[in-house]
């Protein structure tokens, strides 16, 4: 149970990381490739991302708990 709980908390910690640190690259990459007026909508698709992800790492781990017969 708690091996479960800490792969949670891991994977969601690790998304949460990744976004923080990915959203300044985007900003880079898009003002170098000329496509800065999109750094305005990066907050309309980031957070809904990591919504989805964290979403789908729960329904993940509940197919894995239930493929153990828990």
């Amino acid at each position: 149970m708690i091996g479960d709980r800490l792969l949670r908390t891991g994977v969601i910690g690790t998304l949460v990381a990744a976004l923080c640190c990915f959203a300044p690259v985007l900003v880079v990459l898009l003002g170098v490739v000329g496509l800065s007026a999109l750094v305005g909508v990066l907050d309309y698709v980031l957070v809904p991302a990591l919504a989805f992800f964290v979403a789908l790492t729960g329904y993940a781990l509940w197919r894995r708990k239930r493929a153990k017969g828990g």
